[in-house]
């Protein structure tokens, strides 16, 4: 028996997913703050973590779909 493994995604396939989620993680790190019970912290609510961070994590979901879609062109 030959070793033939073929999966369905190829290698460019699961190198945007993984830049995909690269770009989810860092709208999640934008969004993150700190505020506490004893102290409240008005910057949770900067344009940054309202606006940018969940903005930039809509797209990396929306890169994902398109990277599984993605078909290479062959020679």
């Amino acid at each position: 028996m030959e070793n033939d493994k073929h999966f369905t995604l190829g290698k460019i396939n699961m190198i945007l997913i993984a830049i995909g989620f690269v770009i989810i993680i860092l709208g999640f790190a934008l969004m993150t703050g700190s505020s506490t019970i004893k102290e409240f912290n008005p910057d949770i609510f900067s344009f940054r973590r309202i606006t940018v961070g969940p903005m930039i994590s809509l797209f990396g979901f929306f890169f994902i779909i398109f990277a599984i879609l993605f078909k290479p062109k062959n020679k």
